[in-house]
């Protein structure tokens, strides 16, 4: 019988430098359902003061220890039932650190599809395989013909058979595989290529690039994954074949002479090209997307809190400006409240040009409304609009010019065909709303930022590439 997964919470109090039942009093809390910063503000007694940070990490590690148990719990309960779990296997389960060796100490006996050495198998060439690994010297062909049967009709088809069944043992081997992982990690390159796409031209910087595999940044592994999926760029690591296939090598050869040691030398060649390298190699470029991509969501939410939490500008009338060339650019003027008080659009930029005009009329609604402050967005047309903008100011008595900054409009798009948009404004079209978002982020960032999906915002890191639930829970 296998119990079900429990967490010992030490390593993470280890981890942090906060006892023990400081961990145990947080994790209780968030097993409750309260949330990081509800526990940081209203719940320091029980928690010893942590931070919403400290909070995060103790969550973090808590979600990936309670996996890796009840990954191990699994893995128990599927080997019992297969028959495959003895002492000395149980314990090292039991031991395993990491999702990683789990997998390894289990792979061995995981039900496989039908593969060459499991066919090898059925037509009894198992026994051959054995007499390769154990014999120190003899004739491998005169032992090969013993085994030859219907499906085994020549001598090579046994060796090869032989081989196979071999090359899958030398694969399924735990301690080989980690030594081979670590090993690819210390001395592997990340290797890129362009491919012909119409994406290509994005991706020049990657037309024939190497790095080691432990110096890639992160924000490099996730714009090369996007290049991948774009099929602009062709990916692999790069590894030692000849220094890997030595380690096998050490395993498998241990003083067999002559053909005998011919045979072990193909069956660990085959062994890391086919099974082994593509293996770890997925393996190695998981694990380096879930590293780029845990510092994508940290990135994410630090750049997040620092946009919600810009100071306001209290008190002013402010002017959104929402440029464009062809189009015009729209304005809104909002109160000191955020209540609207008037639309209209001008046409300083090309192919338009009309500066007169839209000098005369900016002038009409400043002093019509008082306006004190312009925002200014900076998607197409901002250069050109704050260059109009700055000069027209500079015709106004200097009493009477309003401030004016230039707004980030990330997301305002997304709002202004938004249904809150469209409820709050039904009679404005969606580039007179994104006008009426621009001002108000001025005025207020956090009471208009909240009204959008936060990865619209744009302050991610390829946040589009990332998992949207670990976005949304880094978020929340």
């Amino acid at each position: 019988m296998v119990e079900a997964a429990v967490v010992s919470l030490q390593p993470i109090a280890f981890a942090l430098g906060r006892p023990l039942q400081r961990v145990e009093a947080a994790v209780l809390l968030l097993d409750e359902g309260n949330t990081v910063p509800f526990i940081a503000r209203y719940r320091k007694e029980a928690t010893g003061g942590m931070d919403e940070e400290e909070l995060r990490e103790v969550a973090d590690s808590l979600r990936k220890a309670r996996a890796l148990e009840t990954r191990r719990v699994e893995i128990l309960r599927l080997l019992d039932e297969l028959g495959h779990l003895t002492p000395d296997l149980e314990g090292e389960v039991r031991q395993a650190a990491t999702q990683q060796r789990l997998e390894d100490l289990y792979r061995p006996f995981r039900p496989k599809r039908t593969t060459r050495a499991s066919m090898a198998k059925e037509k009894g060439l198992g026994p051959l395989a054995d007499w390769l690994l154990a014999a120190s010297s003899g004739n491998p062909e005169g032992e090969a013909k013993r085994h030859l049967t219907e499906d085994v009709p020549d001598v090579e088809s046994a060796l090869q058979g032989a081989r196979d069944i071999i090359a899958e043992m030398l694969s399924d081997d735990a301690a080989l595989r980690e030594r081979l992982r670590a090993l690819t990690w210390r001395t592997g390159l990340l290797r890129t290529a362009l491919q012909e796409s119409e994406r290509a031209p994005h991706y020049q910087g990657y037309e024939d690039y190497g790095e080691p595999l432990q110096r890639v940044p992160p924000h490099r592994i996730l714009a090369i994954n996007r290049g991948e999926k774009e099929e602009a760029l062709k990916v692999a690591i790069e590894a030692d074949q000849e220094r890997l296939t030595a380690e096998i090598e050490k395993v498998l050869v241990k003083g067999q002479q002559g053909s005998i040691a011919k045979h072990l030398q193909v069956a660990a060649r085959d062994a890391y090209k086919r099974l082994i390298a593509p293996s770890l190699e997925r393996e190695i470029r998981t694990a380096l997307a879930e590293k780029a991509e845990e510092q994508a969501l940290k990135v994410f939410r630090a750049n997040l809190s620092s946009l919600l939490l810009q100071p306001p500008l209290r008190g002013h009338v402010v002017m959104g400006l929402d440029p464009a060339f062809r189009t015009g650019v729209k304005i809104a003027i909002v109160d000191p409240t955020g209540r609207l008080l008037a639309t209209d659009v001008i046409y300083p930029n090309a192919p338009h040009n009309r500066i007169e005009e839209a000098a005369r009329r900016l002038r009409v609604l400043t002093d019509e409304h008082k306006v004190t402050a312009i925002a200014i967005g900076n998607g197409t047309a901002s250069r050109e609009t704050e260059g109009f903008v700055s000069a027209w100011l500079k015709e106004l008595p200097k009493g009477a010019r309003p401030g004016y900054c230039i707004v980030d409009e990330a997301g305002a798009s997304v709002y202004s065909a938004s249904p809150l948009a469209r409820k709050e404004f039904p009679d404005l079209d969606v580039s007179e709303r994104s006008a009426v978002s621009i001002a108000r982020r001025l005025q207020d960032p956090l009471a208009e930022l909240v009204k959008i999906e936060p990865r619209s915002l744009g302050v991610g890191q390829y946040q589009h590439d990332v998992n949207p639930k670990r976005l949304d829970e880094h978020l929340a």
